[in-house]
Order: structure tokens, then sequence, then C-alpha cells
């Protein structure tokens, strides 16, 4: 998955309105990494390269890293294959910051204005929905189940929020931008935003690849965890934090992009097993594989036009998972069952 995923890399960026050949993009390489002097690149494919394309994919990558591996563990939380990334309101809350910085015309204040808007949004519907959750939970009932329904009532809320901000915007320009960003796009990937995404994948990545015993653990269900030494609820407070600062981070940069952490490691676990010592690393390479390879689809699909990443992800992903369904019906996972 390694390689296919460098493979995707060089895919991204040498198909375009203006491709790449590949003896050039070698040469590049070879010139980064000073083991030749290579072949000349011209100026216009260097400005395309390293100004648009190369961002780009590396956006792509992390981000699909970012969504493939939260599904996961959101997937082994809920102890249910139907579980994304989104499911605690995190997406309709971020759509909600972003719609609002729009709307208000924050925007124009820095690139970093409509990232930190989603994050903060995207960050204050998880808290709601996990404070709303403690303080409604009823003896006997899993918590799980109550995160659940928190989180189905406050995406309605903040989407409904995103609708209002639509509607009340006072030029249609920034109603059409609010309309393409929850669309979900890689257009606005830049080099000065990669460093804070990357930074949340690594500090990301590398807690939750710590807790992949004890989420295997977790997987026998409450009790069974206890019994084993793992303390659920608090393991749970911690991989939610994890998951919100990974899906944050990533839909503050590229918007709502759907299926991506559903249908990812659903599908490796069916090939893989249930084992989150291996699962996670694989949802994380499956992920930016996918997203890479989706966005090079859109920008190349229908030429000059750009599909929103977001639309081809959905298209692709749902009647992939139907087909999943139907095949083999979905039933939560317990002590190791990936039905």
């Amino acid at each position: 998955m390694g390689g296919l995923l460098v493979a995707a890399l060089g895919l991204a960026v040498a198909l375009g309105p203006v491709p790449i050949p590949p003896r050039e993009l070698l040469g590049y390489g070879a010139q980064k990494l000073g083991l030749s002097p290579g072949a000349e690149i011209p100026p216009a494919h260097l400005v395309i390269l390293e100004g648009v394309r190369l961002p780009r994919a590396l956006a792509a990558a992390l981000v699909g890293a970012s969504l493939g591996v939260s599904g996961a563990v959101m997937q082994g939380i809920f102890r249910n294959p139907l579980a994304s990334p989104y499911v605690l309101g995190l997406a309709s809350g971020a759509g909600a910051g972003a719609a609002l910085v729009i709307a208000l015309g924050l925007s124009a204040g820095g690139p970093l204005a409509l990232p930190l808007g989603a994050l903060l949004g995207g960050t204050a519907a998880v808290a709601l929905v996990y404070g709303i959750a403690r303080a409604s939970r009823r003896p006997g009932m899993p918590g799980t189940l109550t995160l659940i329904l928190a989180g189905i009532a406050l995406s309605a809320l903040f989407s409904a929020l995103t609708s209002l901000s639509i509607v009340l915007s006072s030029e249609p320009l920034k109603a059409q931008t609010i309309v393409f960003w929850l669309m979900g796009s890689l257009g606005r990937a830049r080099w000065d935003l990669l460093p804070v995404l990357a930074a949340a994948v690594v500090v990301g990545l590398g807690s939750l690849f710590l807790f992949a015993r004890d989420l295997n653990v977790l997987s026998l269900g409450e009790e069974g965890a206890r019994h084993r030494g793992v303390r659920p609820e608090r393991l749970e407070k911690l991989l939610l934090g994890v998951v919100t600062l990974l899906t944050g981070a990533a839909v503050a940069l590229a918007g709502t992009i759907g299926f991506v952490g559903l249908i990812t490691p659903h599908a490796l676990r069916l090939v893989l097993g249930p084992d989150h010592r291996v699962l996670l690393p694989a949802s994380a390479l499956g992920g930016a594989l996918f997203l890479l390879l989706a966005d090079t689809a859109a920008r190349t699909a229908l030429p000059p036009l750009e599909l929103p990443v977001g639309v081809l992800t959905a298209l692709c992903g749902a009647p992939f998972f139907l087909y999943l369904l139907l095949r083999r019906p979905v039933f939560p996972i317990r002590g190791g069952d990936t039905r």
C-alpha cells in the first residue's frame, strides 16, 4: 500500500490540463533528494508542479489518512462498521463554523480564517455532544448510544444553522462559496496550511497507534474491557479527542468529504481482520490512497470542469457500501466479529 501511495502521488502531480512527463518528475525528485542534477524542467511546469499540484496531492494524502484512521477508530469505539468520523456532528459543526466565517466576511482576514472557523465549529459540536450525552445518560444505557443520539440531534441543529447562513447571505458569491465548501474540495491546499495539517496527522496517528491494543480489548464490550484492565470511559474520551483533532483538521482544510472514513476501514477490516495494530496503519494508507486517486479523477474527468472531490467520493462510496451491505449484512462488532 505504501508503494501504491507513492505511485498515486506521482500520478496526481503528472496528470492535469498540462501533463508533466515522467522523465521531468523523476528529474525533479532526483534534484530534491540530491541524487543527481536530473533533467531540466521547463519553468511553466515547475510553477504548476510546486505551486499547485504538489501541495494539493500532499493535502489529499494527509486528509485521506486522517479520515481513514479516524473511521477505523470510530468503528472500534462504537463496535459498529457503520460508524464514521462524522457521527458525532463534527462535520455539521465545522460546516456551520465555516459558513458563519464566509457569511460574515471574516474569510478575508487571511488564509487561516476559514480553516480556523471550521475547526472551532467542529470542536464545539463534539464538545456539546459529549457534554449532553454525559448529562443525559441513564443507568443501563451504553455510553456510545447516548453519544450517537446526541450527535444526530446536534447535527440537525448545525445543518440548520448552515442553511440559515446560506439564505441570509447578502451576496450570491458568499452563498456559492459556502455550498462549494460543503461539497468538499482540495482546491484550497497551500504550502502554508500543510504544516498545521501534517503536525495534527503525526500527533494523531502516533497517539492512536499507541492505543491499538486497548482498542482491541474495547471490542469485547465495556464490561469485558474492565475485566481486562482497560477503563472504557477514559479510553473513549481520549480516542474521541484524538479523532476530533484529526477529523477537524481535515475538514478545516478540505470541507466535508464523505465515505473515506466509512468505506476504507470497513473494506480493510473485511480483508485484514479486526486487529487494530494492523487495521489502523492500513486505514491511514488506504484513506490516503483512495482520496488521492479520487481527487485526481475529480480534476481530470471532465476538463476543464473540476468536480468537488466530495461529490466523487459519494458517487463511488455509496454504491460500494450498498454492495457490501447487501452481500454481507452488518452487525455490531463484538469479540473480533467483523460482520
